[in-house]
This record gives C-alpha cells, structure tokens and sequence, in this order.
C-alpha cells in the first residue's frame, strides 16, 4: 500500500517554462553516462519542508530556480537497493536557470516539449504522474 504524501522520503520536480516561440517546454536530467531522462529528484534533509528539498533539488541537479505551483501533484513508490521510497512531485515553473551548477559535472539538462518529454518519460515511475498534469501545464506557466 502507498505511504502517505507527507511520509515521503523524497521531493522531485517537474520543472517548466514557456519558450522564447511560447511552447510551453518540459526540462529533463540524466546523467552523462546513461541514457535514461528523468527529473529531479533526491532526499528531504532533516529541518527542510517538501517545497524546500524540491526547490533545492532543483537547483542542484540541473541548476533551474523557480517557484513550485501549489501542492504536490502526486507521489509514486521505487526500489532503491533494498530501501522502499516515496517520492512526492510538484510542478515548478523556472524563473531562472544557471550555466554551472553544483552535479553539473556528471548531469546534463535539456528542454523539451510537452509531448517529448512524455515519451522520454516512458517506463519512469513518475510517467502516469506526468500525463495527468501535462494537459494543463500550458495553463501554468
């Protein structure tokens, strides 16, 4: 059974923003040496709220700042090791974004649009997530 929302052990993002042509654009991680796109996503440090360790994450995997939109979208469950997480996702639309960040070093960022992004997503826990806000993220930026 699913753990509660605020008993997550970790946050990620969904970070968001309109393009220059106003396409309403997705950002993606991975690390260099995979080919698997994700979000951001790590664990909540002790004294940190959710939008806290989510904005930090953020910020320290693909050096986007922003603002989260309200409350968590949802939340889904993997296998770390032999650990069983939680991890709570919010939306955030990117106000700025930095040339150099702290895992810039071994993570690469990219944008794309809605639609890449959802198929980039496929397989990834936080996919049936995504397709349940992606018709109203043109809404939010």
């Amino acid at each position: 059974m699913p753990r509660r929302l605020n008993d997550a052990d970790q946050v990620a993002v969904i970070p968001v923003r309109r393009g220059g042509d106003g396409v309403v654009q997705v950002c993606l991680i991975r690390k260099k040496s995979s080919s698997k796109w994700s979000i951001p996503k790590g664990f909540i440090e002790d004294g940190d709220s959710h939008a806290e360790a989510a904005l930090t994450e953020a910020h320290e995997e693909a050096g986007l700042n922003g603002r989260l939109v309200g409350e968590a979208i949802g939340a889904y469950e993997y296998e770390k090791g032999t650990l069983s997480l939680t991890v709570a996702v919010y939306v955030m639309v990117v106000l700025g974004e930095r040339r150099t960040w702290p895992e810039a070093g071994w993570r690469e960022r990219r944008w794309y649009s809605v639609e890449e992004a959802g198929a980039l997503l496929k397989g990834h826990q936080v996919r049936p997530l995504y397709d349940a806000i992606r018709p109203r993220l043109g809404t939010i930026v």
